[in-house]
Formats: structure tokens, sequence, C-alpha cells
């Protein structure tokens, strides 16, 4: 009981600290549109890995893994919809509000380990030796690696679940103080740290991977796959740039938002840090909507059906367009179309077969 009423205080006085009007309707309109997004492209993500045909490697275990994670924070977003939305009141259960919150961070952290081994992966493949990408080349050791990280979070997850947590009536997703429970912001530290990391074997791979592609292309421009390997390097830019957008602000505002939380800190500083962790939280977030465009640069199999569902709206229109002319029209150029649309189809399959064959 006394508990209960030291709580009470404490959160009227975090109340009075946080604005917890500000920003509720950008976060609802925001999260809505990463939801839509993030569900369709995971979703497809995983209709292609696992039902059309592709040759299984190491990289596709991890993007399946990715994928998997994406779908699953993505899952998270309506609660936190259905809070902003209501003037970031919670009128569920408490208990899920907490669960819904762990899962969130869960599957967000699972993704950036799972993204760094990838660039780790890559990177053993180009700069090691033949026997060490046959070994690389198996699911299995992939597959460990998938396995471990997820009992990993899970673990970590479920201690937060069990843990002991005052709840702040009608609040979810909102700024606490932990100077009574500086365990959790320990814990909160290590992962940061973890992150760190990960960012910094994310930088050193695609770095080496890209400069070395680079260079081999620039040296031996002759070489029937320099072009390849410029598009290369230029992917693993692409990837780095997307890591960096979504996670580094999130991660950069969370050393702060973290000392905040344990230490006196005023209360113009704990509405700074309240605010700057929703917006860089939503930037992590958009990684959910944007790695299907990663897929889409990783995996063989995803440009292929991509190439061919493209291909077929594509002769789709076409059709339809030559079955709106004129009949005699159709007849006097019926020669002439026919063989348009067999440069066409031609040209597309080539892109198609070009951009299967390009594979990372």
């Amino acid at each position: 009981m006394t508990s209960g009423i030291n709580f009470t205080t404490t959160a009227g006085a975090q109340g009075s600290c946080v604005d917890y009007d500000a920003l509720q309707s950008p976060l609802a309109v925001l999260y809505s549109i990463i939801f839509v997004l993030g569900l369709v492209g995971n979703l497809v993500a995983l209709w292609v890995f696992f039902w059309v045909h592709s040759k299984k490697n190491s990289v596709r275990v991890f993007l399946i893994n990715v994928a998997f994670a994406d779908l699953l924070l993505v899952v998270c977003l309506p609660f936190r919809i259905l809070y902003h939305s209501r003037g970031n009141t919670w009128n569920l259960d408490p208990t899920l509000c907490k669960i819904v919150g762990h899962l969130f961070y869960m599957n967000m952290y699972i993704s950036v380990t799972l993204l760094g081994l990838i660039s780790v992966d890559r990177y053993l493949k180009i700069h090691r030796g033949a026997v060490v990408r046959h070994r690389l080349q198996s699911t299995r050791w992939s597959s460990v690696l998938c396995a471990v990280v997820w009992i990993g979070a899970s673990v970590l997850t479920l201690v937060l679940l069990v843990s002991k947590h005052q709840f702040q009536v009608g609040r979810c997703f909102h700024y606490k103080t932990l100077r009574n429970e500086q365990w959790k912001a320990y814990i909160n530290i290590f992962v940061v740290v973890i992150f760190w990391l990960v960012f910094i074997a994310l930088v050193v791979s695609y770095g080496k991977i890209a400069l070395k592609l680079l260079r081999t292309s620039q040296e031996k421009p002759d070489l029937p796959n320099a072009a390849h390997y410029t598009r290369t390097a230029r992917k693993s830019f692409f990837i780095l740039f997307l890591f960096t957008v979504c996670f580094v602000p999130y991660h950069t505002v969370r050393i702060f938002y973290i000392k905040t939380q344990i230490t006196d800190t005023s209360c113009f500083w704990q509405g700074v840090a309240d605010k700057a962790n929703e917006v860089a939280l939503l930037f992590s977030a958009l990684n959910s909507c944007l790695d299907p465009v990663m897929y889409f640069l990783l995996s063989s199999s995803m440009r292929k059906e991509v190439m061919r569902l493209a291909s077929n709206v594509f002769c789709v229109r076409e059709f339809a367009a030559v079955s709106g002319s004129s009949s005699t029209a159709e007849e006097d150029g019926r020669s002439g179309r026919a063989d348009r649309g067999q440069t066409n189809i031609s040209l597309i399959n080539h892109l198609t077969e070009k951009m299967v064959n390009d594979s990372t």
C-alpha cells in the first residue's frame, strides 16, 4: 500500500515533466503508415522466401529471420497507434502494455543483430578462402546463430517481463525514471553497447567489401564482372545507409535518455529526452518497412519474383491497351504489334534473367 502511494507521487512528478499531448497525432499517423507498408512488405518477403523456389544459403536464412522479427515488430504497432490516437491514454490491461513494449524492443534488436551477422557473413565470403566460403554457404551455422539470437533475446525479454513493475494508470510507452530500478538502466546500457559494436562491425565489413569491389572494378575494367562489382559495392553502401538512418539516431539519443532516467535531471531536460526518444524510435520502426528493399538487393529469388510480377503487370497492361483499339486497326497493324510485343517480351526476359543472375 505504501509503495502504491509512493508510486502515485512519483508518477505525478513525472507527469509534470512530460507533455503527454505532444506529438500524439503525428505519431499515430506515421506509425499507421509504417504498419501498412511493413505488414505488406514483410508478408510478401516471407511468401517469396518460403513458397518461391530459391537456392538455400546463409544469407537467405538470415533474411527470413529478419523478416519474421520485422513482422512481429509491426504487429506491435497497432497498440502504439491506438495509444497515441487516444491522446496517449492506455485503456487496456497494464500487463498487455508491458508485453507489447518489450516485444517491440526485442524484435528491433533481433533485427539489428541479424543485420550485423549478414554483414560479417558477406565480408568473410569475399575476403576468405574457398573453404570458408563453402562452410558459410551452408545453412547449418546460420541457422544455429539465428537460434542463439532468438533464444538470448527471448530469455532477456522474459526476465524483464517477470520483474516487478509499477504502472502509471492510463499510461504506456511513456518516460519513466529508474532511480529505484537502476539494474534495468544497466540492461539498457548493455543493449546500447551491443548496438554500437554491431554498427562498427557493419561499417568495417561493408566498407572493406565496397572498397575491394570498387578497386577491382577500377583496376580491371575490362573484366566481364566489373560492372557487377560496382553494383554490389553500391548495394553495400545502401544497406549501411539504411542501418545508419534507422538506428543510429535512436541509439545516440538513448545515451542521453538513460542518463536522465538514473540521475537528477530537470523537468526541461526530461521533456527533451522524452520527445527526442519518441522521434528517434519512429525512425527505428521505419526500418521494418525499408528492410524489404534490402531483401530485394540481397536475395536473387526476391529480385526474380518482383521482376516476374512486374513483367506480368506490364504484359497485362500492354494487352489491355491493344484490346482497346478498333478491330480495323488491329487487323492492319497485327504484324507490327506482334513484332513489337515479341521485342518487349524478349527485353523483359533479358532484364529479368540479368537481375536473377546478378546475385550478391
